[in-house]
């Protein structure tokens, strides 16, 4: 068993780490949701009651919670399927799609566009294989696919969740350490992007790791940068 699946058997870890990363990776897009009303919303938690919630912003909150646990059944593959797959349940009920985009994207706030759709399939398929096939470091590896995936944008929505999900999914199947990406560093995260800083980017991924080192150790967890 990988040492991460194994720091998931820590149940308060595991709920904290799950909600962590949906509170912080919708809110980066703008969802308004707490961290308590995530935690409510993910694990029915009728202790903490929701007042004035957004069905978009409450289908949020379930989507990435059924993305992140699809991603962790199936650490041992990396495809398009399992991408397209991501991206479809992260859009469900908000905006339903069955496959990559048909249809021209364009992003608030960015100074570059995606290409044209037709293009998506053959441009996703050598991200893809340039990911498995490069000498570059894991984390460069990681740091580069997400910012070309980004600008790719291959779903018609949903594409920074799905591609946060893809972050953690190859960091997870590689035994390394997966990082929550805080929303008040939105900016600077999307600098990386808009900039095509990859080495930036793997900077603010090791600090990230390093963060949630200390977290798991809150939690007595000690797999990461200590022998078994």
């Amino acid at each position: 068993m990988k040492k991460f699946e194994k720091a998931l058997k820590n149940q308060n870890y595991y709920e904290n780490f799950i909600t962590r990363s949906i509170k912080s990776s919708n809110a980066i897009e703008g969802n308004t949701l707490s961290y308590a009303e995530t935690y409510s919303i993910v694990f029915v938690d009728d202790s903490l009651p929701l007042q004035n919630v957004k069905p978009r912003e409450l289908y949020e909150a379930i989507n990435l919670k059924y993305a992140l646990t699809y991603s962790l059944d199936h650490l041992d593959k990396f495809d398009s399927e399992l991408i397209q797959n991501i991206g479809i349940i992260i859009n469900k009920n908000v905006a339903d799609i069955s496959e990559y985009r048909k249809s021209s994207v364009f992003i608030r706030g960015a100074d570059f566009v995606p290409p044209e759709a037709t293009f998506v399939p053959s441009q996703m398929s050598e991200i893809i294989y340039q990911y498995e096939n490069s000498g570059l470091s894991l984390l460069e590896k990681v740091a580069n696919f997400h910012i070309q995936f980004e600008h790719l944008h291959p779903f018609e929505d949903g594409n920074g969740r799905t591609g946060r999900v893809l972050i953690n999914h190859q960091l997870l199947m590689n035994d390394d350490i997966p990082i929550v990406i805080p929303e008040e560093r939105r900016t600077e995260y999307f600098g990386y992007l808009q900039n095509y800083d990859v080495s930036g980017f793997v900077k603010m991924i090791k600090e990230l790791q390093e963060i949630e080192v200390s977290k798991m150790k809150e939690y007595g967890i000690h797999f990461f940068g200590e022998s078994d």
